[in-house]
């Protein structure tokens, strides 16, 4: 049988040309858990549960949910944090044990923007009535945006000024500080899905006038100036990556070709490894079906230098499809999210069903593989 192109190693660069080396080409995406202790912002024992298990099951590179940069950031009262000591102190056993199992690590770095303050799709918020915004009595906080338009059905945001859209990027920098002290290897910079940087690059939402509204460069400035920060405090030896939207879907909103721009800007500020999703900004109205987002990752990759570590998520649930994808070139590896769910051991089930070595701890060697 010839050699599996999706269990092949692979190495993301860093700027000290040591590289981070996974052993497969198969990612855990971020997926929000709305388990925090305190209500404020602290992993738990089900993050080190959740995210061990995956590293049990073989994936190579393992990415936390969203994690806030500060507190008015996070979507809801449930997530991750990543802007004090005592997140950092609490992040460590759980880089530590996923770095044990053969796995690298990142966390996905956030800030929710107008979408944050919302009550956590969880059931028992839900049969409550609890749905949309936090409100007062609950809890809730101001929001912020781009401009202080209202198209999420949410509380109105407040727009930023120019001194806090400043301080938000050093919020970027701290916070990808902190992630080097607890630990983890890569961060990927959340762009995506209708969130505080997506809403600064989309048309849809950024109503500004001044140097972060308007044209292209301007949309897009709060993101580099993320990027530059984020760079200059970011261990050499570790790697950056970036999650878009590549598509909002929407008429008069933000485009592929716009995303293959930025993505080559990217690319330039040091940028290597680049996760392609969809929408998140008016209603969806996209394709849909297996792997209906493949085709945004490959034009990225076709646009950017062949070290440029491109992968695709969306619908991705079978071996042969993921395999099919590598092999052809549509991307360099795949983001395996909801599919990992319900099947932790999705990276180890589909090299053997592909002919590959598997990557369970060997206190598993009973299973029936």
């Amino acid at each position: 049988m010839p050699q599996s192109k999706l269990f092949s190693e692979v190495s993301i660069p860093t700027k000290s040309g040591a590289g981070l080396q996974l052993r497969n080409r198969v990612v855990l995406p971020p997926m929000c858990q709305y388990v925090v202790a305190q209500r404020d912002g602290i992993p738990t024992t089900w993050q080190l549960t959740h995210l061990g298990s995956m590293a049990h099951g073989g994936f190579s590179l393992i990415i936390t949910e969203a994690t806030a940069v500060a507190p008015e950031g996070r979507i809801s009262d449930r997530d991750t944090g990543l802007w004090n000591e005592e997140q950092v102190e609490a992040w460590k056993p759980i880089t530590q044990y996923i770095r044990s199992h053969g796995a690298a690590v990142g966390i996905q770095l956030a800030h929710a923007g107008a979408k944050a303050s919302t009550y956590g799709w969880l059931e028992d918020i839900e049969a409550a009535g609890k749905v949309g915004s936090i409100s007062d009595d609950d809890g809730g906080w101001e929001t912020f945006s781009a401009s202080s338009t209202d198209i999420f059905g949410l509380k109105p945001a407040t727009a930023m000024s120019v001194e806090q859209i400043q301080e938000s990027v050093q919020d970027w920098a701290r916070a990808a500080q902190r992630a080097d002290a607890a630990g983890f290897d890569l961060i990927q910079i959340h762009a995506a899905h209708g969130y505080l940087i997506h809403q600064f690059l989309s048309p849809l939402n950024n109503q500004r006038t001044d140097e972060y509204g308007g044209s292209f460069e301007n949309r897009t400035r709060y993101l580099r100036e993320i990027v530059s920060a984020i760079s200059a405090v970011w261990p050499e030896d570790k790697a950056l990556g970036i999650r878009f939207s590549g598509e909002d879907w929407v008429e008069g909103g933000w485009r592929l070709e716009d995303t293959v721009k930025l993505s080559k800007e990217m690319y330039d500020l040091g940028v290597r490894a680049f996760d392609l999703s969809s929408a998140g900004i008016g209603a969806y109205a996209g394709p849909t079906g297996p792997g209906y987002q493949v085709p945004l990752a490959q034009a990225v990759k076709q646009a950017l230098p062949e070290d440029a570590f491109v992968t695709a998520v969306g619908a991705i649930t079978d071996a042969i499809q993921a395999e099919q994808i590598i092999v052809t070139g549509q991307a360099d590896g795949v983001s395996i999210g909801r599919a990992a769910l319900g099947n932790p051991q999705w990276p180890n089930h589909a090299a053997g069903q592909l002919g590959a070595k598997k990557a369970y701890p060997v206190q598993y060697w009973r299973g029936r593989w």
